[in-house]
């Protein structure tokens, strides 16, 4: 892949896949290069070093700490931030030196100090979503990235059926080992097996029990807890489980499931199998042809209505990957051949409590399947065979 260095933070290079996508972006706007400029956690900055593997890292831990890249269709430069000068200012002096001027694509968000030192330099901006576009398709590599990641939400989703099914109850309450169990010791718990695993929570764990539902649905982030909100898991009620952990190398897992101990069936047993049933059902149209977002939630929706549920539903369909959620995810873009996507789907019960289940699906050249992850069964024993 290497042609030659020619200076300090800059390669000469045959580009790879996203090397290729942005070249044919350059002459299709007949621009000089690409740049990027934002902090060190940035996805799309991630994204291009991680395509861009012959880059040494500089050992900063720091997420704010600032990169400024660029692309110019035969090489990749890099700028990392120090005392001195802003990492944009000396890649702007870079790319002036090789060209007189011309226009330089960058995305929509780019800072605009950075962009001042490029027009500074003469060049003209132009913005463009080309890698968050090339993010969506992932590589064999991403995926199995994506896949550890999942293995390690599995752990987690697994150590809390293994708390509730050791639970007994006693007063309304499921106590373990004598003690109560709440929503903040299960949070604990999974995040200790996912750490434990070699991934990272990064906060995404989420336990909603009963009626009360503290997670941002579309930003997958827990918001601020009510004050009046009950702490301790209890019998007969929908505990729900979500997590999101994000491995060593910054790609994400996805897993919703719904437990109930000690329930007398029933209700929430007819809409676990109608989101349940809602997710085989998109696998099904994911295999006989790629489909927009728009079309696969709608597909989600309709089977959880088929199966009776009259009452609020939730679905949600987007990819996965250096973002817990990212393209495709919204109206026409496309689940195609190289996405991974989470899928999420749920029913309100009447008391206000939720049934939910989301799992990751593959769509590759040899089919669609789901990634690996643990049963979806409401029982939290079945969870552990």
């Amino acid at each position: 892949m290497i042609d030659g260095a020619d200076r300090a933070g800059s390669r000469r290079l045959t580009p790879d896949a996203l090397g290729g996508t942005l070249l044919s972006e350059l002459d299709s706007r007949e621009a000089t290069a690409f740049v990027h400029v934002g902090p060190v956690c940035d996805p799309d900055l991630a994204y291009c070093r991680i395509a861009d593997s012959g880059f040494e890292d500089d050992g900063s831990t720091a997420e704010t700490r600032q990169t400024a890249i660029a692309f110019d269709g035969e090489r990749w430069d890099r700028e990392s931030a120090t005392s001195s000068s802003h990492p944009a200012k000396r890649l702007a002096e870079t790319l002036a030196d090789r060209f007189a001027d011309g226009t330089i694509l960058t995305p929509a968000r780019i800072p605009h100090d950075a962009a001042l030192f490029l027009e500074n330099r003469g060049f003209a901006l132009a913005s463009t979503d080309v890698v968050a576009g090339a993010r969506a398709t992932k590589t064999p590599s991403e995926r199995e990235r994506i896949a550890s990641a999942q293995r390690a939400a599995g752990d987690g989703i697994r150590r809390a059926a293994a708390i509730l099914a050791d639970a007994v109850v006693e007063d309304g309450r499921l106590l373990v080992d004598g003690t109560a169990t709440t929503v903040d010791r299960l949070r604990r718990e999974i995040d200790e097996a996912i750490v434990a695993a070699g991934v990272f929570p990064a906060g995404n764990t989420s336990v909603d029990a009963g009626a009360t539902d503290t997670t941002d649905r579309r930003s997958n982030e827990p918001t601020a807890a009510r004050s009046d909100e009950p702490t301790t898991v209890r019998p007969g009620e929908p505990i729900v489980v979500s997590v999101a952990p994000r491995g060593p190398t910054g790609y994400h897992g996805g897993v919703v499931r719904t437990f109930v101990v000690a329930g007398e069936g029933g209700r929430e047993r007819r809409a676990h199998v109608a989101v349940t049933q809602a997710l085989r059902s998109s696998r099904a149209m994911l295999t006989a042809d790629s489909a927009s977002v728009t079309a696969v939630e709608a597909d989600l929706e309709a089977e959880i209505r088929a199966f009776g549920e009259d009452g609020a539903i939730e679905t949600r369909v987007s990819g996965v990957g250096l973002e817990p959620r990212e393209r495709p995810s919204a109206g026409e873009e496309t689940v195609d051949v190289g996405s991974v996507v989470r899928l999420d789907a749920a029913a309100q019960l009447a008391d206000g409590a939720w049934v939910r289940v989301a799992d990751l699906l593959a769509k590759t050249e040899n089919g669609v399947d789901y990634l690996a992850a643990p049963s979806r069964s409401l029982e939290p024993r079945n969870v552990l065979e």
